[in-house]
């Protein structure tokens, strides 16, 4: 009995320790750059930070300080410029 309670816990342990390890390598390749839907085209130079998904309209956050505003047919409905005090 004490050697299967030791198996168990070492396996426990070993399956612990993958779990970690799976997230450290895998979450940061995950939250890298956001995927853009295909239906956008983005202009030359513009990395996008964060894409939040409407009813009728796709919003990406750009790097330079810009939120653009799509319609749902990919065309470019708005930019809002970003400024903090």
């Amino acid at each position: 009995m004490k050697a299967l309670v030791t198996i168990l816990t070492m396996v426990l342990i070993a399956g612990l320790i993958t779990v970690i390890w799976l997230l450290v390598t895998r979450v940061p390749q995950i939250a890298g750059t956001p995927s853009v839907p295909p239906a956008i085209r983005l202009p030359e130079g513009v990395v996008p930070q964060a894409v939040t998904l409407g009813r009728n309209w796709t919003a990406i956050v750009t790097d330079d300080s810009r939120i653009m505003i799509f319609d749902k047919a990919g065309a470019l409905a708005q930019t809002v410029e970003v400024t903090l005090p």
